[in-house]
């Protein structure tokens, strides 16, 4: 079977993305699709087009919306590395990122000068999201000069906007109902913020933890913070006793005060650069930068008086916040202020369209 698809790269990840009037499957159908085309029950993928990371591993299926005020809906597919699986739960800014981009150059969304905006709207979540994309001249540019922490490629810049991202999952800002909690599990004791603000979250100042960590030292922490995403995911009704684990949501990270620290990259970044250092996982894999909903969630609690965010930042309750992560700074904006969260909060990215190619998926996709 041959698939048409697009792989773009949206900030720092990667993601084929798929027309759904062009698949060869009913959208229902998708994750056995996706399995197979990704080689995802193989640990190295080496027999599909999956990049064996997760933010290497994703695809998105996108559609004309039909919701007022929006151009297109997108279906998010975070896909299993070894699990022969495909987690729904959850959002990626920076596939919307891609996304964005790729909207434009297919026609979707017509080019309308020197920038062009895209709303978007995530049905996995109901997360609306609007970008800006440059089109020079009313055209969709191939290469860009636009760059983001974690890489030195340059790509198309893209303004990226979260709209009312509060309880966009729980209903709730707070879906724990406190700002912070005292939490110890199998001898780590930390404060930690449940907040949902582009996803469901749970944010960590741990006991003798920076917050800084590099990757090595994230990677040893692994299993101690999957433990608490698993309580976390039961306290804000994501799951229930006895429900099957999964990692994609609520997202756990640490946090912690601004420090001198060397990115992955090599790059020397001081205290004085960031407002708080913060260290996500993504899926069962320290995150190689922060993912974009992920940002949102922290911008989010820095607003909060008393959140582990909060009491960690050199810039606490402002709208501007410099987020340091294993990759490098990247800069948040949150606007429309209210005692309910952020009304708007915008990241600049980058995207760069790497192929259109027809995937050739063996048959039978299995069941």
């Amino acid at each position: 079977m041959h698939v048409p698809a697009t792989l773009v790269r949206g900030g720092t990840s990667k993601c084929w993305l798929f027309d759904e009037a062009e698949l060869p499957t009913p959208v229902g159908d998708i994750e056995a699709l996706l399995v197979n085309a990704y080689g995802a029950a193989d640990p190295v993928q080496l027999d599909g087009i999956g990049g064996a990371t997760p933010t290497t591993s994703k695809a998105a299926v996108v559609r004309p919306s039909g919701t007022p005020g929006a151009h297109v809906d997108y279906l998010f597919a975070q896909v299993g590395i070894g699990t022969g699986r495909v987690e729904w739960g959850s959002n990626c800014g920076n596939c919307a990122t891609a996304i964005a981009l790729w909207s434009v150059a297919r026609g979707l969304v017509a080019a309308t000068g020197d920038r062009t905006r895209v709303v978007m709207r995530n049905t996995n979540t109901g997360a609306v999201l609007e970008a800006e994309v440059d089109t020079p001249g009313g055209q969709v540019p191939e290469f860009g000069t636009q760059t983001v922490p974690g890489t030195r490629a340059g790509g198309v810049a893209v303004g990226l906007t979260f709209l009312d991202p509060a309880g966009g999952t729980t209903g709730a800002l707070l879906p724990g109902g406190e700002v912070v909690e005292d939490w110890e599990i199998e001898g780590l004791r930390a404060r930690v913020t449940m907040i949902d603000a582009g996803a469901p979250m749970v944010l960590l100042r741990a006991d003798g933890l920076t917050g800084a960590e590099n990757l090595r030292e994230v990677g040893e922490l692994v299993e101690p913070l999957r433990r608490f995403r698993h309580r976390a995911a039961l306290r804000m009704g994501l799951t229930a006793p006895g429900d099957p684990i999964t990692d994609a949501v609520p997202k756990v990270g640490l946090v912690g005060p601004p420090r001198d620290y060397r990115t992955t990259l090599g790059d020397e970044v001081s205290a004085a650069e960031h407002d708080v250092s913060v260290r996500m996982l993504s899926m069962t894999a320290p995150h190689p930068a922060i993912g974009l909903t992920s940002a949102v969630g922290v911008a989010a609690a820095n607003l909060l008086d008393g959140s582990v965010v909060h009491a960690a930042s050199a810039s606490p309750g402002r709208g501007e916040l410099r987020i340091a992560t294993p990759a490098g700074v990247i800069a948040v904006t949150s606007g429309d202020i209210t005692t309910s969260g952020p009304g708007r909060v915008t990241v600049r990215r980058a995207a760069r369209i790497l192929c259109a190619a027809d995937i050739v998926v063996p048959e039978p996709i299995p069941a």
